[in-house]
């Protein structure tokens, strides 16, 4: 067999390149399209269907500070082993549609557009929502895994006006407690304020109507919260089940899977409790891995559904095939 080396390989997308040049066109070339298709993704989980919204992707500056247990040069070589431009974390975005026949229900809302100046590839959540033919007054419930803006900040629009006016939303009950508490956010360093204050943006006129729901909590038929703290305190996954089949909805568990999955104990910036975040992941990933349960991840690889296995140190995703029909 003769050997192929990356200097024969690009010897001869050069050649090819000459060739095609001398050709003369049989007729006027294709204008690029630029633009993606629509981006959601349909599958059942027993006889719910379930879909994927993506609201595009952030590809984050990191530097040594981002992990504080790991040396960057390992950050570095993980990121370089799942082919990520150094230095630049891609953060996905996608939230889950869950229809169980009598219930709609929104799990996470997106950014809602308004993480553009940081994120510029995000907000495309409303445009696929609306591809997948998705009416938001159609949306009875909506569950809230946590209060970072790229979870709740597409409850309402730029302007403030409800997007969802016919939905139910429900809040993990700590997560409210920690992030409308007036003390916490005045005694908070600064660079955690605007959380605080984009919370209350969100939820400080509709607080009325906003239910809270404590771990073990059944929020739909067959959707029941699960406790999973220190990404935030109240940071909550979800397990759906239906006709003998389940699957988790991990929220922000492991962040980015080449990173976070891969290396469990690894502990993030963003992790307002950095061991409890890992000991969070570690007990889901297990349990993920030995019930062999589909899981979605928010900031999975799009249409972030997959499963987990046990790595040689860690854990691995094995991301779910696309299938044609449902």
């Amino acid at each position: 067999m003769p050997t192929i080396s990356r200097r024969s390989l690009l010897a001869a997308g050069v050649t090819g390149a000459a060739l095609a040049a001398t050709r003369a066109p049989s007729r006027a070339a294709a204008p690029a399209a630029g633009t993606q298709a629509a981006g959601f993704y349909r599958y059942r989980i027993g006889r719910y269907e379930l879909t994927a919204l993506n609201d595009g992707v952030w590809n984050r500056q990191i530097d040594a500070g981002f992990i504080a247990n790991a040396p960057f040069a390992q950050v570095q070589q993980a990121m370089a082993d799942a082919f990520m431009p150094p230095g630049r974390l891609a953060i996905p975005f996608t939230s889950l549609a869950v229809n169980t026949g009598p219930k709609l229900v929104l799990i996470d809302t997106g950014t809602g557009g308004q993480l553009q100046p940081v994120a510029p590839q995000s907000g495309t959540w409303s445009n696929n929502l609306a591809a997948a033919g998705i009416a938001p007054a159609s949306v009875d419930i909506i569950l809230i895994s946590h209060f970072h803006p790229d979870h709740i900040n597409g409850i309402k629009t730029k302007d403030g006006q409800l997007t969802f006016p016919n939905a139910a939303i429900h809040v993990p009950a700590a997560e409210w407690a920690y992030w409308m508490d007036d003390a916490r956010m005045n005694a908070a360093p600064e660079p955690a304020k605007p959380a605080f204050r984009n919370a209350r943006r969100i939820f400080s006129d509709i607080a009325r109507d906003v239910s809270r729901f404590a771990p073990g909590a059944e929020l739909a038929p067959g959707i029941i919260a699960i406790a999973a703290p220190g990404h935030t305190p109240g940071h909550t996954v979800f397990a759906i089940a239906s006709d003998g089949q389940s699957m988790l909805a991990l929220g922000d568990t492991t962040n980015n899977p080449w990173l976070f999955v891969r290396n469990p104990d690894w502990q993030a910036a963003f992790d307002i409790d950095g061991p409890m975040a890992a000991a969070t992941r570690k007990a889901l990933l297990a349990r993920a891995a030995a019930d062999r349960m589909l899981v979605h991840g928010y900031h999975f690889p799009f249409p972030a559904a997959g499963h987990i296995t046990r790595g040689a140190r860690g854990y691995d995703l094995v991301p779910a095939m696309w299938q044609a029909t449902l």
